[in-house]
């Protein structure tokens, strides 16, 4: 499972001085909002860990889309249909341009369907049958 991986990753984790995102720039990210003033030396870090896993998860759900349509050259229709299939990014819907998205309201109508034909979606924190359902691990 994709956040068993990352929670036993972090868990291991002894190096945090090098990143595969740059600090100044997630600082500086930070640092836009006015109301910021102080930043501590750890924020950046974990921010930059937390885009990692983000941008990891997406890939996995675009890659298992254009897997299913027999491709291997992941497209910006696959992540459109990552993210109108998976409810926890939905706050990027807006952010996706719909005529990328053809899959992706495909995607997005056939979840409706399941909904309205009473076939319930996974509770938070429950593993769902499919293999890439997001849920939190539980701390051991």
């Amino acid at each position: 499972m994709f956040w068993a991986e990352q929670y036993r990753e972090i868990e291991a984790t002894t190096d945090f001085k090098n990143h595969n995102l740059p600090l100044a720039r997630i600082k500086k990210i930070m640092k836009a909002d006015e109301d910021v003033r102080m930043i501590a030396a750890e924020a950046p870090v974990v921010f930059a860990r937390a885009c990692e896993m983000f941008i990891l998860e997406l890939t996995h759900r675009g890659w298992a889309h254009a897997e299913e349509n027999k491709r291997r050259t992941l497209q910006k229709s696959d992540i459109a249909a990552a993210i109108a299939r998976t409810e926890v990014f939905d706050f990027l819907v807006d952010i996706v341009p719909r005529d990328d998205a053809k899959d992706a309201d495909a995607a997005a109508a056939a979840a409706a369907a399941a909904a309205a034909a009473g076939i319930p979606r996974p509770a938070a924190g429950v593993p769902a049958t499919d293999p890439l359902a997001y849920y939190y691990v539980p701390q051991q």
